[in-house]
C-alpha cells in the first residue's frame, strides 16, 4: 500500500515535472500577461475616475463606471493568460452562465435594486438636498447609492429606501421646499378681508417661507359655524414642523388683537310648551 503511494507521487511529481518543462515559457508568459492586464485596470479605473469627478459626475456613477471598466478589462486578461496555457475558456464560458443564471434568479430583487439606482443616478429624478415624497414617506435626500437612497426628516432620522421602490412608485420632488395646507375659521360677523390680509403678511415676513412661491390664501368653505379660510404656503423641509407651529401662533395672536373670533361649534336648544326639543 506505502510503495503504491509512492509509485501515485512518483508519477504526479514526473507529470508536473514534465508539464513545467513543456509550457514553463508559456505560464511565464500568462503569469506576466495577467500582471500587465492587471496593472492597466487599476490605471485606466483610476484614471476614468478622476476624469468623471472632474466633469462633475455622480460619484456614485463615477465609481461604478471606474470598477465595471477594471473588471472588463481583467476578464479579458483572464481569458488571454488562460488561452496562453492552453486552456480552453468555453467550459468556464457555460459554467458562468449557469451561475450567474441561478444567481440572478436567487438576487432577484438585489439586482433590481441597483438597476433601479443606476437608472436614478442617470436619469437625476432628483438630487442630494431635494424633498421626495413616496408611499407617503417624505424625507430630505442624503445619499444616492445603488442599492438605497437615504432620506433623512426633521428629527435627524434616516430612512433607507430600496432604489426599487423609487423608481416603480409615483414620485413626489417638491425640492427644497414642503407644502403647508391649512384651514382656518373665522366667525360670520368677523371681517375676512382684514383676516386675509394679516395672515398674507405674517407669511411675508416670517423667515422660512418660501416667498419665492407666493401664499395661496382665500375662503375655502362655508361651515355651519364659521368661513373656513385656506392657507397653504411653503416651508423649509428641514424645520416644516417648527416653522408650520410658529406661523398658526403668530396667526391666533394677530387676529385675536383684531378681535376676529375663531368660532366652535354650537348647539341651540329651545324650550317650548315645555318639551325639550
Amino acid at each position: 500500500m506505502f510503495v503504491e503511494d509512492i509509485e501515485k507521487l512518483e508519477k504526479f511529481y514526473d507529470l508536473a515535472i514534465e508539464y513545467l518543462v513543456t509550457y514553463s515559457f508559456q505560464l511565464l508568459a500568462a503569469v506576466i500577461i495577467f500582471l500587465l492586464f492587471l496593472l492597466l485596470a487599476n490605471k485606466v479605473g483610476k484614471l476614468l475616475n478622476q476624469t468623471l469627478v472632474s466633469k462633475k459626475v455622480d460619484i456614485t456613477l463615477s465609481q461604478f463606471l471606474a470598477n465595471l471598466v477594471k473588471f472588463i478589462i481583467l476578464a479579458a486578461g483572464c481569458i488571454v493568460a488562460l488561452g496562453k496555457i492552453g486552456i480552453s475558456i468555453t467550459p468556464f464560458v457555460a459554467a458562468i452562465g449557469a451561475a450567474s443564471l441561478g444567481a440572478g434568479l436567487a438576487l432577484q430583487g438585489m439586482l433590481s435594486n441597483y438597476g433601479a439606482g443606476l437608472a436614478i443616478i442617470l436619469t437625476r429624478p432628483f438630487t442630494l438636498g431635494n424633498t421626495i415624497t413616496i408611499r407617503d414617506i417624505t424625507g430630505v435626500v442624503k445619499e444616492v447609492k445603488l442599492a438605497s437612497t437615504i432620506l433623512v426628516n426633521e428629527e435627524e432620522e434616516d430612512i433607507i429606501i430600496p432604489n426599487k421602490f423609487l423608481i416603480g412608485d409615483v414620485l413626489h420632488n417638491s425640492y427644497q421646499n414642503k407644502l403647508v395646507d391649512t384651514r382656518i375659521g373665522v366667525s360670520y360677523d368677523s371681517d375676512v378681508k382684514l383676516a386675509i390680509k394679516l395672515i398674507s403678511d405674517i407669511l411675508e415676513e416670517f423667515s422660512g417661507v418660501d416667498n419665492s412661491k407666493p401664499a395661496q390664501i382665500g375662503i375655502d368653505e362655508f361651515a355651519d359655524s364659521s368661513i373656513n379660510i385656506g392657507v397653504r404656503y411653503w416651508a423649509t423641509t428641514q424645520s416644516y414642523y417648527d416653522i408650520k407651529y410658529q406661523v398658526n401662533m403668530a396667526i391666533f395672536e394677530a387676529l385675536t388683537l383684531h378681535n376676529i373670533k375663531i368660532p366652535f361649534p354650537q348647539r341651540e336648544i329651545k324650550i317650548l310648551n315645555g318639551e325639550l326639543k
